[in-house]
């Protein structure tokens, strides 16, 4: 970065914004990114573990697109807000081999990855990078080859080109499934003492994204696990467990302890890269917000889920069981008024709510808009 871009960058984290946050002023200007490409599990899989396994069932997606999309939710996610704020095509999964557009961006991210192996999906952090650098080179290779005589072949379409992947936003969403599986078969304390491995192996990853010519990323922290209805269910008998607002504090406090050394992490990655720019984002605040202010935003309990059951009988979203005369599964009526879709997953009306208050920049660090994070680094 030159001197005088540099002054304005710096000049513009000290401006307070009307909000009382410090707001970082580019002039106006927007990012004109060409590409998406994700990172994640299935808080941002927009159809990856469907396509590789079993297709989701309904009601899943019937909020936004009147039928199942593979994502975990009644309608749209966080990403698919990120994409609409940019002005870019909902991302298609790189695992779906029906129907894919993938000109502008591809979505690996998918249900129950975590980032190391070894956890719920064997699609981790690792596996995924393996298919973004292969996916690169096989982009690559076939517009040297395809296009000897200088013609456009019709499938380049549905291609990215070459020069986009340098120019995109690569966002990253990962981490739950590490914690939520050490919880379920580890000791808190060992999860806790895990993290910097965890970390570790996501800091490589980021730095092979970067060997690929990656330069804006755009991070999420971990979210409020302990406020997961599927969390609370299993953890509320222990006396002492719960916070003022009903999440289950242990689980809570390691999330946030994974969340402060990811924080340092993308420090510190700032500083090893300094060719490109980084936008940490504190979901896991924007979602304990929600959480802490349900009713007051019109929603319901936020332990209260729309789909499927863990009372009593574990019953997935999109299935039912009768049993002693009891049908449990039944979806709700008013899946807009949840916070949970399906006590794991939330609902497209929270999804939109948190994407409100995190795109504007009020809680990232630095403190800029998704639309301008490109012009930290140049």
């Amino acid at each position: 970065m030159d001197s005088a871009r540099l002054c304005r960058c710096v000049f513009g984290l000290m401006v307070v914004g009307l909000v009382g946050l410090p707001q970082v002023v580019l002039g106006g200007r927007r990012c004109n990114f060409p590409a998406i490409y994700n990172f994640g599990d299935s808080n941002s899989d927009t159809g990856g573990i469907s396509a590789a396994f079993a297709a989701l069932h309904p009601p899943n997606g019937e909020t936004f697109f009147g039928h199942p999309s593979g994502r975990y939710c009644d309608g749209r996610l966080i990403i698919d807000f990120i994409a609409e704020e940019l002005k870019l095509p909902l991302l298609s999964a790189y695992l779906d081999s029906v129907g894919t557009n993938f000109r502008h961006g591809a979505n690996f991210a998918t249900g129950g990855s975590s980032i190391l192996p070894g956890g719920y999906s064997p699609f981790h952090l690792g596996i995924q990078m393996s298919q973004f650098i292969q996916f690169k080179s096989r982009i690559s290779a076939l517009y040297t080859q395809l296009s000897p005589s200088g013609t456009t072949p019709p499938f380049k379409s549905f291609l990215p080109r070459p020069k986009d992947f340098s120019n995109a936003l690569y966002t990253i969403d990962i981490g739950q499934n590490d914690l939520s599986y050490g919880f379920q078969h580890t000791t808190i304390e060992q999860v806790r003492l895990s993290i910097p491995n965890i970390l570790s192996q996501f800091f490589q990853a980021v730095h092979q994204l970067y060997k690929e010519g990656a330069r804006v990323f755009w991070v999420h922290n971990t979210g409020p696990i302990g406020c997961l209805p599927y969390t609370v269910i299993y953890g509320r008998s222990k006396p002492g467990n719960l916070d003022q607002n009903g999440c289950v504090k242990p689980q809570n406090e390691v999330a946030q302890e994974f969340n402060r050394q990811l924080k340092e992490r993308v420090f510190q990655l700032r500083a090893d890269l300094p060719g490109a720019a980084f936008t940490y984002v504190d979901v896991y605040s924007a979602k304990y917000a929600l959480i802490s202010s349900a009713k007051n935003e019109g929603f319901v309990d936020p332990f209260e889920f729309c789909c499927g059951s863990f009372y009593g009988y574990h019953i997935d979203c999109g299935k039912k069981a009768i049993i002693n005369g009891t049908v449990y599964g039944n979806p709700c009526h008013n899946p807009s008024m949840h916070i949970s879709w399906d006590g794991i997953h939330y609902s497209e009306s929270a999804n939109l709510w948190i994407a409100n208050r995190i795109l504007n920049g009020s809680f990232s660090d630095p403190p800029v808009s998704i639309g301008e994070t490109c012009f930290l680094y140049q």
